[in-house]
């Protein structure tokens, strides 16, 4: 392969100088759009190389230095729909091209993610997919995560709140958690090097307001060699940047939940050929699931500054974030039935899509710090990201067919993440009888009333670990640098991306004993039949989680140092034939170490009453005198080929084989593959993705259509901390992806169905489980968004579903396939004043995501540990634009 990856860059190289011109002209014209109006900032380039301009404020463009010949000349700019004439450059002579540009219904636009030359999905050998910001609006979801399920091949399990969400693509696995495979991009660079970091997953410190201009997401392709840790593909989160005067603000009110949002932007173009853009929002409330406090608080502002000169641009920007929202995990639900044909439901007293394991009464968490003394944390943090980034983008055209395009970040990040997890969850006489012998007393800590024989109506108690996290330093830097050069039909690049990204976190967790009920959790004491010995003090079970063997108190500071060149070449081959080849070379430098606990194993007076309870005797502390130390290298090369054929002006076909890599970060820690020098383990440092693709593309003035098979193999390796079980294997997945958009006069309709069929094809410490389904893993998922608009209103839905799955990877118990709908009407009050009223799973759908139980006794009811997608959640919304 790699031999052919060499002949291939030769022969694409080679075939870059075929064309030689001679003699130099002059390009000018004007860009406006259908009401004559100039389009100030557009982009006009020659057969999509670096020969181009940049329309000024009166939108007309100038390119100088043009070799003598014919081209095809294309203006373009996010929210209009690109247009091409062909051009003859006479030698020393001035040709004049004028454009009107249509606004963009995205069939059609220009698309920067994933790919190293700019250009529209039909002339692209990737699959791409973009969401405007009306179709963001108008999925009516409830977290970021959840727009994503728009998007065709993209698995976004959606239910763990706004951060914290399971994503992938294509069959690619979700092993463990977060976006593994998968990157996460604002404004073209990553939010984090590793999109699964234990408790700090990328989503974490994203958030998506009206100042997202779109979403662009890849999958697959040139992916692989266009960043660092995505073979699977980018989700990208692109900014306004004011080159279209204008703003809005807009307030929302839950309608039968508590929350209040405001969300404010403003840009426009400036003086001297400048724009800028500002905006962000704040929310306050409890959200989707009824917490009983306010779990939801805080916001983010976002700015930005861009100058634009006659062959280029630089803008800076910057983002702060601090937002606190609850995590959802794992919940009581009720399973009857066969592991083959289950009933999923709620327990007696727990709604499992309206309620949440949060308590009013359990908001302060105290025990010991990541240093050994007494550490108070607040349960309502949540997810608590706190983010300062500064960044900055510029592009030029440096004549002579040169170009430059540098994009750098820095991301100062920290916070905390706390949420209830059920350890176990049982009848009151299983988890007493288990914890303090046989004739215990129960009673509520709050009241000191003794528990009756079916509290709540369903008789049950939870050992609860709280994961309560600090997120001390996840501060990162990315520089992507990039220099191409068109010579001819070609276009040759060669960039260099570098990165830091520090990963320091201390797991501080607690054990407490609680009722089960979605109306606030209660905390329960425990004594033993005497009455001489209390297993809590009010309600704290532990302090640490002895139940799972003493593994959460621990601390890591450990630093990874990425450099990646890569290089690409393009070229078009005849007139409809273009082929494009590139490669990057990953190289980390990882350091740092981390530390695991002591156990319980010391007595502190923790509360500071001056006596050392039952509970205090035994204290989970850090062991900072014994740390590990990390000190390992990693590198793995990436490489994609593809072909795109124009069958006319409205259809292509493409394919491509790509081959990327995914570095392991802190989940190699703890676990065997971290051996006792630093190193790591010989060949688990990193991961591959092998990707086959071929795909149809059409697009007409009203039609998009997209049709993608693809093939996959995937090497995951990991160790999951808290169930200290590692995965050493390789999956298979096989498929196809279709989505399209039909316009017909006020109707839109946009659609999207993935098969997918995925198995274990290796597993080196399990190979009973070979030839297994995923995990988690349908063999279908689709989404429909049917809209019709109007002059004064517009009103559409959003159909989200999945055939069934399966919960764990050894086969047994069946997640049903599932189906829930999204609503939103808007009215036109007056001329920019907008009255909306948006619905969520508005028929209370139960959609379940995943579950720790694998399996059932069957012909009873079970209480398992599972996490469904939320209930039914409705908001009123008034927007002003201006």
């Amino acid at each position: 392969m790699k031999k052919l990856l060499l002949t291939a860059f030769v022969v694409l190289f080679n075939l870059s100088f075929a064309i030689t011109v001679f003699g130099q002209g002059k390009l000018i014209g004007v860009v406006k759009d259908k009401s004559g109006n100039p389009i100030s900032f557009s982009t006009v380039i020659l057969n999509n190389s670096s020969f181009g301009a940049i329309s000024g404020i009166d939108g007309t463009y100038k390119i100088e230095g043009i070799p003598a010949g014919t081209y095809t000349a294309k203006a373009s700019i996010v929210g209009y729909t690109a247009v091409t004439k062909d051009v003859t450059i006479a030698e020393n002579q001035n040709a004049t091209a004028d454009f009107i540009l249509e606004s963009s219904n995205t069939l059609n636009e220009v698309v920067v993610t994933g790919v190293v030359n700019p250009r529209s999905a039909l002339e692209s050998s990737v699959s791409i997919s973009t969401l405007k910001t009306n179709q963001i609006t108008e999925a009516a979801a409830v977290s970021t995560s959840e727009i994503l399920r728009s998007i065709p091949g993209v698995r976004s399990e959606a239910s763990g709140g706004d951060g914290n969400t399971n994503i992938t693509v294509r069959g690619v696995p979700i092993a463990t958690g977060g976006s593994k495979y998968l990157q996460l991009y604002e404004d073209g660079l990553p939010v984090l090097q590793f999109g699964d970091i234990a408790f700090a997953t990328a989503d974490i410190f994203l958030r998506i307001d009206n100042t997202v201009s779109r979403i662009e997401a890849i999958r697959g392709g040139s992916a692989s060699t266009t960043a660092s840790n995505s073979p699977a593909g980018i989700i990208n989160f692109i900014s306004k940047t004011g080159s279209i005067e204008g703003g809005s603000i807009a307030t929302s009110v839950g309608l039968d939940h508590r929350m209040f949002r405001t969300d404010f932007e403003y840009g426009s173009p400036i003086g001297n050929n400048m724009t800028f853009h500002i905006g962000g929002f704040y929310r306050n409330g409890d959200g989707p699931r009824t917490t009983n406090f306010t779990s939801n608080n805080g916001g983010q502002i976002k700015a930005n500054l861009t100058k634009y000169f006659n062959k280029g641009y630089a803008r800076i920007y910057l983002k702060f974030l601090n937002d606190r929202t609850p995590a959802y995990m794992p919940m009581p639900m009720s399973v009857s039935g066969t592991n083959a044909s289950p009933n999923w439901g709620s327990v007696e007293g727990y709604n499992a899509i309206h309620g949440a394991l949060q308590s009013p009464y359990l908001l302060s968490n105290i025990g010991t710090g990541p240093d050994g003394s007494v550490r108070r944390s607040n349960v309502a943090d949540g997810m608590h990201p706190v983010s300062t980034a500064v960044g900055s983008e510029m592009a030029f055209e440096l004549g002579n067919g040169w170009n430059l395009m540098n994009r750098a970040r820095v991301a100062f990040n920290s916070g905390g993440f706390i949420a209830p997890f059920p350890a176990q969850v049982g009848t009151v006489n299983d988890i007493a009888t288990g914890i303090a012998g046989a004739g215990y007393h129960a009673s509520y800590a709050l009241t000191g009333d003794a528990l009756g024989s079916n509290i709540n109506g369903n008789d049950l108690l939870m050992r609860m670990h709280l994961f309560d996290t600090q997120l001390n330093d996840f501060n990162n830097f990315t520089n992507d640098f990039n220099l191409s050069k068109t010579i001819g039909k070609a276009k040759i690049t060669g960039g260099l991306y570098k990165a830091y990204q520090n990963i320091s976190m201390s797991w501080l967790w607690n054990s407490y004993l609680t009722d089960v009920t979605d109306k606030g959790s209660q905390l329960v004491n425990l004594t033993n039949a005497a009455g001489d010995t209390s297993f809590t003090d009010n309600g704290l079970l532990a302090y640490g989680v002895p139940a799972w063997g003493n593994c959460c108190h621990r601390n890591y500071d450990t630093h990874y140092d990425i450099t990646a060149p890569y290089a690409g070449v393009e070229v078009q081959l005849i007139d409809k034939l273009t082929a494009e080849g590139s490669v990057r070379f990953d190289i980390g430098n990882v350091s740092g170490s981390y530390s695991g606990g002591n156990g319980q194993t010391k007595a502190m007076d923790i509360d500071g009453d001056g006596i050392v309870s039952y509970v205090e005797s035994n204290v989970a502390t850090v062991n900072n005198s014994k740390p590990h130390p990390v000190n390992y290298n990693y590198n793995y090369t990436s490489y994609s080929i593809g072909v795109n054929y124009s069958l006319n002006n409205s259809s292509a076909v493409f394919a491509r084989y790509s081959k990327g890599g995914r570095a392991n970060a802190d989940r190699l820690l703890f676990g065997p593959y971290i051996l006792a020098n630093g190193k790591a383990a010989a060949g688990l440092s990193s991961d591959m993705v092998g990707q086959a693709e071929l795909g149809y593309k059409l697009r007409s003035k009203n039609i998009l259509f997209n049709a993608t098979g693809f093939m996959a193999t995937t090497e995951e390796q990991n160790y999951e901390a808290t169930t200290q079980k590692s995965v050493n294997r390789t999956y298979e997945a096989t498929g196809v992806e279709l989505d399209g958009d039909v316009i017909i006069k006020k109707f839109d309709i946009r659609a999207g169905v993935t098969f997918t069929q995925a198995k274990i094809k290796k597993d080196v410490l399990s190979p009973l489980l070979v030839g297994n389904k995923s995990r988690r893993q349908a063999a279908v998922i689709f989404n429909l968004t049917p809209t019709y608009r109007t002059d004064k209103y517009a009103i559409g839905l959003t159909i989200i579903g999945t055939t069934s799955s399966y919960t764990q990877d050894d086969n047994k118990l069946v997640m049903p396939g599932y189906a829930y709908v999204n609503g939103f009407v808007t009215f036109d009050i007056t001329k920019n004043l907008l009255l909306g009223v948006s619905g969520n799973n508005l028929f209370d759908q139960i959609g379940v995501t995943e579950s720790e139980e694998g399996s059932i006794k069957e012909g009873t009811t079970n209480v398992v540990r599972a996490r469904s997608i939320a209930g039914r959640s409705a908001s009123v919304s008034l927007k002003f634009n201006f």
